[in-house]
């Protein structure tokens, strides 16, 4: 090998390495940024009885959230997510094996970001399932058939009611309910908080007011069995 391939391969190399240490960086930057966010809100989760009125004035939770698991858990994973996220399709069964796992330790609250076409109205479908008392079984029929309504260029819409009215939904009364401004102040809540908390990606996890050290399902899965632990004690 002549000396210019060596002084390319040499300078490829320092490139690639300076770019790792800058993503670390960045991601060190936002996940520190998002820790200074939250951290007025972790004494909340820890002195919280799981009341609605301590939620409220948060921007984790809100009393409008959805949520699945004992309202007085000493563990909470809040999901920021998006029903459009294929990520957000992929966690459904390991939050949901989570829950399984710590049924009296752990509950699971619902954010919203929209941050997909179309999203922000399936959302509001979501929540339009609520006042019908479908919205887990909505929430699971709009997931199995994301691969066929989510497309992100061009979303279709009612391919995701449709999936809504096979679960049980009466579509009519849901499109009238969507269209309201609870629902509009729902989303808008969300969108603040997100924005607030420097979400930028679905799904976002916090763990009692802690976000993950970086992302993946074992991450997850550890840091909420270091607040059980906790819990425990």
């Amino acid at each position: 090998m002549n000396s210019k391939k060596i002084t390319v391969i040499a300078l490829v190399a320092v490139v690639l390495m300076f770019f790792v240490l800058g993503m670390n960086a960045y991601q060190t930057r936002v996940q520190n940024s998002q820790a200074e966010k939250v951290s007025e809100v972790v004494s909340q989760f820890s002195n919280s009885s799981g009341g609605q009125a301590s939620q409220a004035n948060n921007r984790l939770v809100r009393f409008h959230s959805p949520v699945f698991g004992p309202s007085n858990a000493p563990v909470t994973i809040v999901e920021f997510f998006d029903p459009a996220c294929e990520t957000c399709r992929a966690f459904y069964p390991i939050v949901k094996d989570i829950l399984k796992q710590y049924p009296n330790d752990v509950r699971l609250v619902i954010r919203y970001a929209p941050f997909h076409a179309g999203s922000d109205k399936v959302v509001k479908l979501l929540e339009a399932s609520k006042r019908q008392n479908k919205y887990l079984p909505v929430l699971e029929m709009v997931l199995a058939a994301q691969p066929q309504w989510a497309d992100h260029a061009q979303p279709n819409i009612e391919l995701a009611y449709q999936a809504a009215k096979e679960a049980g939904l009466d579509i009519a009364k849901a499109h009238s309910d969507a269209q309201g401004a609870e629902i509009a102040a729902v989303l808008q809540q969300d969108i603040e908080d997100l924005t607030a908390l420097e979400v930028t990606k679905t799904p976002t996890f916090f763990v009692n007011g802690r976000g993950l050290p970086s992302f993946g399902d074992q991450q997850l899965r550890d840091l909420v069995a270091e607040e059980v632990a906790k819990a425990r004690k």
